[in-house]
């Protein structure tokens, strides 16, 4: 049986986890796509999955020890490149969106040159809060302390009564830009400003298969957030197939598909349950295959979030943002529905009740559950939580987590720069 994670004070080593290289940024092939849909085709042919070489232990207090819980923080989160929001959120020059990421204030918005650009949210002047949390538009940005103007590309313009103020290098105290990079209508920061990890890096390629969503040109249609439990309980949710018919018997169903293949583009994952509906009599050809069977399946971002399709009232997607709380046990899960068009009255109807469907999967089924484990595990008799070998996509999972703990920072890049993408 493996084992991974760190107990009572003894570090111990992490199943080693697949690879993978930076690729081209052209966006995957019809033909690549193809070969990925054509595993989960094979997996129901032969009505057998990939597994996992073993049954994976991992100690039950990662999920509830606080001092673990900042070093994810520091060395997860506040290392990483993270999604901010969907470009759909802010399109237009002007649009900003402030927000707390993982402790961290920050403000996205797009410049006149149309570039979307992320900042610290802190005022030179005294650090208070350039925006205040929220989405707005401006043409300019001014601290409601003080007064202090920034042009929307964070350059400092304007500083009130500045005569009494003092003589200061206006171009010397700007807004401190993040690293960002906006691919496949994704808008992505690192929380460091002196980092050097190349977000595209990173990506290990993941972003050109994402690109074939075509999020760029979606619409935001709704969205909300949900509190939740410690973070790895509900991104091992995102990966988890085998509780669907289970779990989700009153809402989905039973007929749920509980057994997944996994994909790996890095630590960043794609999960796809075998794909009966493509083999036997009346099913479909290859040559017909669209979006909605090339993109199937979740669609996971290491650490924090999980893309599904759905189609209620036209072509839907729920992108969930999910960051870690003020404390080990708590988590805040931001969902984004976006719609490939804007829907009509009846549509924006049924789109509404898939929506409302999915808050109350998250909220009373998923998360419910994730809290409830929680205090189980809190209460500290059980020593260990097992991963099967039917869940390969946690195992790998799991095994990033502790690398990346394990990590320093001269390091870090060089965990990406080889890795190998699947096509």
């Amino acid at each position: 049986m493996a084992e991974t994670g760190v107990r009572k004070g003894r570090r111990r080593k992490a199943q080693e986890t697949p690879m993978a290289k930076p690729v081209s940024q052209e966006p995957l092939s019809r033909e690549n796509l193809v070969r990925l849909v054509q595993e989960a085709k094979a997996a129901a042919e032969a009505d057998r999955i990939p597994q996992a070489p073993e049954v994976m232990r991992v100690p039950a207090e990662i999920y509830t020890d606080p001092m673990r819980f900042e070093r994810e923080l520091k060395l997860i989160f506040r290392r990483l490149p993270l999604v901010v929001t969907a470009s759909a959120e802010l399109k237009n020059p002007g649009d900003y969106k402030a927000l707390t990421l993982a402790g961290a204030p920050i403000l996205a918005i797009r410049g006149d040159d149309g570039d979307m650009r992320v900042f610290v949210n802190a005022c030179p002047h005294r650090g208070a809060n350039v925006a205040l949390p929220g989405c707005g538009h401006a043409k300019r940005l001014t601290c409601p302390y003080h007064g202090w103007t920034f042009t929307r590309e964070g350059t400092l313009i304007g500083v009130a009564q500045e005569k009494d103020f003092g003589a200061i290098d206006k171009a010397a105290h700007g807004l401190i830009p993040l690293p960002t990079l906006e691919r496949a209508g994704l808008i992505w920061a690192i929380l460091d400003p002196k980092s050097t990890l190349s977000i595209e890096a990173y990506l290990s390629g993941y972003d050109r298969a994402l690109t074939h969503f075509g999020f760029a040109n979606w619409l935001l249609f709704s969205q909300r957030t949900i509190p939740g439990p410690n973070w790895k309980i509900a991104y091992d949710g995102y990966l988890d197939l085998y509780h669907l018919p289970v779990l989700h018997k009153a809402t989905f169903g039973p007929q749920m598909p509980s057994r997944a293949l996994y994909q790996a583009w890095g630590p960043h994952q794609r999960v796809q349950s075998p794909a009966a509906h493509l083999i036997g009599e009346g099913a479909p050809p290859e040559t017909s295959w669209d979006a909605s069977v090339l993109m199937a399946g979740v669609w996971t971002i290491f650490p924090h979030v999980s893309i599904a399709s759905f189609d209620a009232g036209g072509r839907g997607a729920m992108i969930s943002l999910l960051t870690p709380g003020a404390h080990v046990g708590e988590s805040f899960t931001t969902q984004l529905y976006l719609m490939e068009k804007e829907p009509t009255e009846q549509e924006a109807h049924r789109a509404t009740e898939q929506f409302a469907l999915l808050d109350y999967v998250v909220r009373r089924e998923d998360y419910d559950t994730g809290l409830r484990q929680q205090q189980a595990l809190a209460f500290g008799a059980r020593e260990w939580v097992l991963f099967g070998r039917n869940e390969g996509g946690a195992q790998t999972f799991h095994g990033w987590v502790e690398r990346l703990l394990s990590t320093d920072d001269e390091a870090l890049a060089g965990l990406f720069a080889a890795e190998t993408a699947p096509v």
